[in-house]
């Protein structure tokens, strides 16, 4: 690792499509999905390697991490690489919580539509003003259509 002060911000054009479909789960319009492939780069880390932490939900990671043994990051490519791995196995889960926050949305606005609010608020185990806030927030894609390990 090395430190370039008001430096450290260069951003290569990643349109290698391997690291686009890998990385899909990041907005595709703000820059991130070549920032992260930039740094996976950088640090020798492969689509490939990305894509299966990620399509094991970072459990190797875990498994590796929490046996503790000496040098247990070195077969992911070192403690750096492992905390970019896991960086990007938490990003991933942010934008499925994100997508599934974004259904219950649109779920609770149509139920509100046939139901009361208090009645919505029962069923769902939540008060009152909380089902207008669900509602409210809205289904605001884009977001990845299926999960990686889904194969159909």
């Amino acid at each position: 690792m090395s430190s370039q002060p008001r430096g450290d911000n260069p951003v290569a054009d990643f349109t290698d499509p391997q690291w686009q479909q890998v990385l899909r789960h990041r907005p595709a319009d703000d820059g991130s999905r070549d920032a992260a492939a930039t740094r996976f780069t950088e640090r020798g880390i492969t689509p490939d390697q990305v894509s299966a932490v990620i399509a094991d939900c970072g459990d190797a990671l875990y498994v590796a991490a929490a046996e503790g043994k000496p040098g247990w990051a070195e077969p992911f490519g070192g403690p750096l690489a492992v905390a970019l791995l896991a960086a990007e196995v938490s990003i991933f889960a942010a934008h499925l919580n994100s997508r599934a926050s974004g259904v219950r949305s649109a779920a609770v606005a149509e139920l509100l539509d046939q139901y009361s609010a208090v009645t919505v608020a029962g069923e769902l185990g939540v008060a009152r003003q909380k089902v207008y806030e669900i509602a409210r927030a809205g289904l605001r894609p884009p977001y990845i259509e299926q999960v990686p390990w889904r194969t159909s």
